[in-house]
């Protein structure tokens, strides 16, 4: 007779999956068990210990919306997605790394002309961004949809703000690429900004790093046919937290030279009022196909579409 005791219990465990349906799910959810059970006795975890994890993980859905993803920054900063990244993108064949989504996805952005200023109702040093999409040829991918948002010159994302609601996006847009792959806007520099702080990942960060800080960048979403979707940031050389991203984001190739200007005129001809800053990057897409990041709280047939 089987005594469900440390020894055997895991075995038991692991049989009961046995008649899973689906292969893949059986693999996992076995795996999964193993290895918690390994945490479990490695650590001699206590009754206290285990209540106090179960009730973070309650408070961590309890403070999720459909504009935050509290589960996404607990990932991220355990290294989970990017660990997910990574072994889903191991071989880049010349194309541009990739990096974590982040929570402040919100989905599908409206497409903008070129030159628009997305930030343009922000306070902040303006930024001129110009980029262009390629295979990793350097052939041009004309069409190609790019999704961009970020946080603004005091650290926030649009969907933070208590008023996004009812004053909709800001810091996010998205641009379709010309026949030479280009596509170029306007916005306010990004700042490095803390991750949230204000529930029970961010207060885990606080009391057990030196930090809770990602630095300065700009989140890009690129989609071309036939080529894998490219999820990836734009971070800005200088910052102090490079190093020390609180999620693990930052690669060197992601790293551009973003260069304060005094030119009185931009590159799209129109004329600067303030000295500017550019960021100049090119984006090189991998052959192969799948899915865009659908918006948080997507079902499951959502996101299959």
């Amino acid at each position: 007779m089987t005594q469900f005791n440390e020894a055997q219990l895991t075995e038991a465990v692991v049989a009961s999956f046995e008649h899973a349906s689906n292969p893949r799910t059986k693999f996992l959810l076995q795996e999964l068990v193993k290895s918690l059970h390994d945490y479990v006795r490695k650590t001699d975890l206590t009754f206290d210990e285990w209540a106090a994890a179960i009730d973070f993980l309650t408070r961590t859905g309890q403070k999720c919306s459909d504009t935050r993803q509290e589960f996404i920054l607990l990932s991220d900063v355990l290294g989970v997605s990017m660990l997910v990244d990574a072994v889903n993108h191991r071989e880049r064949g010349g194309a541009t790394e990739t990096t974590v989504l982040g929570p402040f996805y919100v989905g599908e952005h409206k497409v903008m002309p070129h030159g628009t200023d997305i930030s343009e109702k922000l306070a902040g040093e303006k930024m001129f961004v110009q980029a262009r999409v390629t295979d990793v040829s350097g052939a041009p991918l004309a069409g190609a949809a790019v999704d961009v948002w970020h946080a603004d010159d005091e650290g926030l994302y649009d969907s933070q703000r208590p008023g996004y609601q009812s004053e909709g996006p800001s810091s996010r847009a998205r641009f379709m690429t010309d026949s030479d792959g280009r596509f170029f806007f306007r916005t306010v520099l990004p700042r490095s900004y803390p991750i949230p702080t204000d529930g029970p990942v961010g207060a885990m960060v606080l009391q057990t790093r030196p930090h809770a800080m990602r630095p300065a960048h700009v989140h890009f979403l690129v989609d071309a046919k036939g080529h894998e979707p490219l999820v990836t940031h734009v971070f800005i050389s200088g910052d102090d937290y490079l190093d020390s991203d609180v999620v693990f984001g930052v690669k060197d190739e992601l790293i551009a030279q973003v260069e304060r200007r005094t030119d009185p005129v931009m590159p799209d001809g129109k004329l600067a009022t303030t000295p500017w800053h550019l960021m100049t990057y090119d984006f090189r897409m991998k052959p192969g196909a799948g899915v865009a990041p659908k918006p948080l709280g997507a079902t499951a047939a959502e996101a299959a579409e």
